[in-house]
């Protein structure tokens, strides 16, 4: 089976080139191409010969909404698949990209073991559907069942969704960036805790570290949320 050829559209450089990255670690699938905002993603998949079967598709760019980037390409009448990667956990988001046709939603922050989890599972879903021949409908719930699985590999072990997303929203509205200590403080978890889920989101190139000098002893790292 030839590879699958995949274009990443995120406009945050860290995070492009973690996604590239990962994309990469899969067996089966390439990187074609990657664009910064949804006027490039559209010339990339104009392109000639441009072999992408699969965008991974952030949906706040800087021009244009992610799902205003699938209209656009399906109005061209590009098929390639959709994926949408993005820190949008608004029920309406999700209900216009199920209804446009996107076929997997992964929510920021994410693991490499969630991304591997959902390419793996659209190879399957693409190896059951190459062909021609008519199928059963117990056929068609299993092939569009293999899209759908477990989201075990989304945190990493003794992380919970529930102390993430408060340890988010306490960094998110903080322009100049919080310590470990200050987020342990707003969130009722230890430092250590809050530290290793600041360094999860940092590792998902969410949030920036920088140095905070002043006082005695050493610096303190602080945190910076730069994603949406």
């Amino acid at each position: 089976m030839k590879a699958i050829g995949v274009l990443i559209v995120e406009d945050e450089p860290v995070a492009a080139d973690a996604h590239v990255a990962y994309v990469k670690r899969v067996r089966g699938f390439v990187v074609r191409a990657t664009a910064h905002d949804g006027a490039g993603a559209i010339r990339a998949l104009g392109a000639p010969s441009s072999g992408i079967d699969l965008v991974l598709l952030d949906l706040y760019l800087p021009d244009m909404h992610g799902l205003d980037v699938v209209r656009a390409m399906r109005t061209a009448g590009h098929r390639a698949d959709v994926i949408a990667v993005t820190s949008a956990r608004d029920l309406e988001v999700v209900r216009a990209a199920v209804s446009l046709g996107i076929v997997q939603y992964l929510l920021k922050p994410f693991t490499f073991a969630a991304v591997r989890d959902k390419l793996e599972r659209y190879a399957a879903y693409r190896q059951q559907l190459a062909g021609d021949v008519a199928i059963s409908q117990r056929e068609v719930d299993r092939v569009l069942a293999t899209l759908r699985g477990s989201d075990s590999g989304s945190l990493p072990k003794g992380m919970s969704p529930e102390s993430l997303d408060a340890v988010v929203t306490a960094l998110r509205p903080s322009a100049e960036g919080l310590s470990a200590s200050e987020v342990a403080a707003v969130v009722g978890a230890s430092r250590v805790t809050a530290r290793r889920y600041l360094e999860h989101l940092a590792d998902c190139a969410l949030v920036v570290r920088a140095s905070r000098y002043g006082g005695t002893g050493r610096p303190e790292v602080e945190y910076r949320w730069v994603g949406r």
